[in-house]
């Protein structure tokens, strides 16, 4: 299929995904009688009803988009290998903390097959019955990851079913890779074919396992036998209910729920998700197949014919892996990555918007909300897409009565408030993530003001004080005049605090009514200069039993212990290889990462650049007599240059090194002078941080400083 002519509908698909997982997350884990007498039928958001936010991290979102991202970094190989997507596993899931449920060996699947890709057991193996029983491959698990492959691949089931069964097999097997290669062959086909019945029919071409098939045909016979939804779902839970399968949340019951949810909903995408949400048992999971699955079905017009889920939503997600600076995303940029993968699979060209925002969707708004402080004298009236009224896209933010002491402001997050969200009970989960936004990068926006009179416009940023706090920081007022304004601000210096939010402001001396349409939005490349002192600069109330401070929260560990130094900065100790430490985003590529080490009792240390999650990056470190820059490349160290150093392990000494990346050249510093160079293009951006092998390190300061030129 030509790509471009398709992209709406797989931006409809992630939508619908996420719509499905906000839909279900409240009642997860909610017995189906406890659903019908607190909520009867879902058909709207209950989180504010159970005690948790709307947007949540959840393995549903976070695996599904961090493990597909084994294409592009395998150069979209139409071949890929399970073994390949095994190792994307290792790459971007942090042990205990990211994607997963961590309910241990031999009772969760997913860490199960993780604990065995660790030790060294590769895919499809890891996954397999023979290797870990019917109890552990047989789960839900490997349908809930599946619909990035299909909408990577739309209208071609082949391949489709393919990367299907190679990613399912990572952690599943047996009728789990029936049930999940059958559903992605399901939705790549609906990219062309509408009517589900046809979809059910083509994808069984697929499978080859007869009882699986002779399974859907009996659940396909009872939805025809009624209207009834809650007839089908009795004859479910009789016949293929939880107890008649081994393990915790069997496939079979859950999978029957989404034929059922597909069927008996027809071509309405809010009753179909209602279903799915209101049966029970996995209900997030079940409902985010079926968002994904109807959304590429019914396209965009699909959400219009019910309540509106889109707006509260605002393309919002979590996608919480090692890559902090990737984790506060949205459906748009989400697309962007799966249209680039699509193009690329099929040799065709795709033109993308270079800018962080562009609102190219209808409807789409990015995240973009109303500012929620100072709401009294907030006149904000309205937060659109504008395509459907122009035929252009952008974001209009309108205002009425907007004069002097009111104001009309929206923002966008760039990091987490790390008060906790959930309430005891709920399963909600922290999220781990790196700032969007950092100090010394600029903003940039496209303004179009239409009206003869217009209000003023100023950026500003929520940032975590010294002392944990919620703190403004304003840039200079900018007078809007009729037409496209660029308007740019270069993000003042929070002093290694972390950005929350970046926000906009309209103000009027004289009341008037109107909007402005936002274009773009975008903050890109590596900061010119981000520093951070010492903790006790950071947080002058710090204390030596101070584990959590926000300035800490922006660095995504892979390390045993992390946690503040009370004489210098951090703190990292690792007991086995490549224990590392990152903050920054896909967009830092040239720039030198620097800060003071004491080094001494480790097997190696240093400096990692250009990182895309814990296993792909460059290190520079101090180690056995010799200084080492290194590619890490999954589980595989690659020396780019080594030099001799007069480095003794086991006795403590500071380094003052910094490692510069600029293209394809790669040098570490140490106390002012180079002790290493080399060359390797292998990796092109990417985070920056720490690593260390067997021991600790404190780290005194940290310093990120764009290449001159670039």
């Amino acid at each position: 299929m030509e790509i471009n002519r398709i992209k709406e509908d797989i931006y409809a698909g992630v939508l619908g995904k996420m719509i499905g997982v906000y839909l279900g997350r409240p009642v997860e884990g909610w017995t189906y009688e406890k659903i019908q007498k607190y909520f009867g039928e879902i058909y709207y958001y209950k989180n504010h009803k159970t005690g948790a936010p709307l947007i949540v991290p959840d393995d549903d979102i976070s695996g599904t988009f961090a493990f597909f991202r084994s294409l592009e970094d395998n150069g979209y190989d139409p071949e890929l290998t399970a073994e390949a997507i095994g190792d994307t596993w290792l790459n971007y899931i942090i042990e205990n903390q990211t994607i997963l449920w961590w309910g241990g060996l031999a009772r969760s699947t997913e860490h199960t097959a993780y604990l065995r890709l660790k030790n060294g057991i590769k895919a499809p193996k890891s996954g397999s019955v023979e290797l870990n029983g019917r109890s552990m491959a047989e789960q839900i698990g490997s349908e809930i990851f599946i619909d990035t492959w299909a909408l990577a691949n739309p209208g071609n089931p082949e391949r489709t079913a393919r990367m299907a069964k190679a990613a399912a097999s990572v952690s599943h097997g047996g009728v789990a890779i029936d049930a999940a290669v059958y559903l992605a062959v399901m939705e790549s086909m609906a990219f062309e074919e509408k009517n589900i019945d046809a979809l059910l029919d083509g994808a069984m071409e697929y499978v080859d396992n007869q009882e699986f098939k002779d399974l859907v045909q009996e659940l396909r016979a009872q939805c025809a036998g009624t209207d009834d939804w809650h007839q089908v779902r009795r004859w479910i839970a009789d016949n293929h209910g939880y107890e008649k399968y081994p393990g915790n949340c069997p496939m079979i019951t859950n999978h029957l729920v989404v034929l059922m949810a597909l069927l008996m909903g027809g071509d309405d995408f809010h009753k179909s998700c209602m279903i799915a949400c209101s049966s029970g048992w996995d209900t997030d999971c079940n409902s985010g197949n079926v968002g994904c699955l109807n959304g590429i079905r019914l396209g965009l017009e699909g959400f219009q014919k019910g309540n509106d889920l889109r707006k509260a939503v605002a393309d919002r997600m979590y996608i919480v892996t090692s890559d902090g600076g990737s984790c506060i995303s949205d459906a748009v940029l989400e697309t962007r990555k799966i249209v680039k993968a699509a193009a690329a699979l099929n040799g065709e060209e795709v033109c993308l918007p270079g800018e962080r925002m562009a609102f190219e969707y209808p409807g789409s708004v990015q995240g973009i909300i109303p500012y929620d402080k100072e709401t009294e004298e907030q006149v904000l009236t309205r937060i659109e897409n504008t395509f459907d009224s122009t035929g252009e896209y952008g974001c209009r933010l309108s205002y009425e009565r907007l004069g002097a002491g009111v104001h009309a402001s929206a923002c966008v997050d760039t990091f987490v408030d790390l008060k906790p969200k959930g309430k005891d009970g709920t399963s909600y989960f922290d999220v781990l993530c790196s700032p969007t936004l950092y100090s010394g990068q600029t903003v940039t926006a496209c303004v179009k003001a239409e009206d003869a009179q217009n209000p003023d416009f100023r950026f500003f940023i929520e940032y975590f004080n010294e002392e944990d706090e919620l703190e403004v920081l304003k840039s200079p007022v900018f007078a809007l005049e009729r037409g496209e304004n660029l308007l740019t601000w270069e993000v003042p210096d929070t002093e290694g605090h972390a950005i929350y939010r970046l926000g906009i402001v309209l103000t009027s001396q004289t009341c008037v009514d109107g909007s402005i349409i936002l274009k773009t939005l975008d903050w890109s490349n590596v900061p010119v200069r981000y520093t951070m002192g010492r903790s006790m600069e950071m947080t002058p109330s710090l204390t030596p039993w101070t584990t959590k401070t926000s300035w800490l929260a922006t660095f995504v560990s892979s390390a045993d212990c992390y946690c503040p130094d009370y004489t210098t900065t951090f703190s990292i100790s690792h007991s086995g290889h490549n224990g590392v430490v990152t903050t920054g985003t896909l967009d830092w590529d040239n720039y030198s990462v620097s800060s003071a080490l004491t080094l001494g009792q480790q097997e190696a240390a240093g400096l990692v650049a250009r990182a895309k999650g814990h296993r792909r990056y460059y290190g520079a470190v101090l180690t056995n007599g010799q200084a080492v820059i290194y590619r890490q490349k999954d589980g595989e160290r690659i020396t780019v240059a080594s030099e001799s150093f007069d480095f003794e392990s086991g006795v403590d000494h500071i380094y003052n090194m910094k490692f510069t990346v600029n293209k394809d050249t790669l040098t570490l510093y140490v106390d002012g002078k180079a002790a290493v160079s080399g060359q390797d293009e292998a990796y092109t951006c990417g985070g920056a941080g720490f690593v260390v092998d067997y021991g600790a390190i404190l780290a005194d300061r940290f310093e990120i400083i764009r290449v001159k030129g670039e």
